[in-house]
């Protein structure tokens, strides 16, 4: 049990270092208009599997408060972040935090749901929700807290709420499902086998 603990440490700890890696230095974030490509659902994916749902929303509260930092400019700065802590740092704040932490949350129980079946096609799926929630939860938070302000309106242009989200976030989106699920499936099994996690 112990051993097992300490592994479950050591992941949780390597994967926060990742995280204030990507979030202080550019390499886990691409810039393309006014989002960014984010790679922190793969550290936050890999938590869920090896350390299930608390794992998984520690590290997507770890993503979240780093988020929000960077609206301050600590950090790889962001421009939206920015605009969004000077209508409103509170809901800024939600914005940018809440989507995380419930992506890691429930990332814990899609994979533990599938790994019963097949662990790299459990591995994929988790990553590939990752990307996918961690986009569904952001735009959706962005449009209910700050749909009606001048910002959002004149990014929206008139659009429909669906057709804007899926314009918006685009190739983006399809780029951060893909990348995190071909690489969370190849570091979860590759954990898996080399036994430093388990399912209990």
């Amino acid at each position: 049990m112990t051993t097992t603990k300490t592994k479950q440490l050591t992941i949780l700890a390597l994967m926060t270092a990742v995280l204030i890696i990507f979030a202080f230095t550019p390499i886990g974030s691409i810039p393309i208009g006014p989002l960014v490509i984010s790679l922190n659902v793969i550290p936050m994916a890999i938590c869920a599997i090896a350390l299930g749902p608390v794992g998984g929303a520690i590290a997507g509260a770890i993503f979240g408060l780093l988020s929000f930092l960077q609206c301050f400019g600590i950090g790889v700065p962001s421009g939206m972040g920015a605009i969004l802590v000077g209508i409103n740092p509170i809901l800024a704040f939600i914005q940018r935090f809440v989507p995380r932490l419930l992506d890691g949350f429930l990332l814990g129980y899609i994979f533990r749901a599938l790994h019963k079946h097949n662990t790299y096609m459990a591995c994929a799926v988790t990553g590939f929700f990752s990307a996918f929630l961690n986009t569904l939860f952001f735009m959706t938070a962005l449009v209910v807290l700050f749909g009606n302000t001048s910002y959002m309106q004149e990014l929206m242009g008139g659009k429909n709420v669906l057709v804007f989200i899926c314009t918006f976030v685009g190739v983006n989106a399809v780029v951060e499902m893909l990348a995190s699920t071909i690489i969370s499936a190849a570091v979860g099994t590759a954990l898996f086998k080399a036994k430093m996690i388990s399912v209990q």
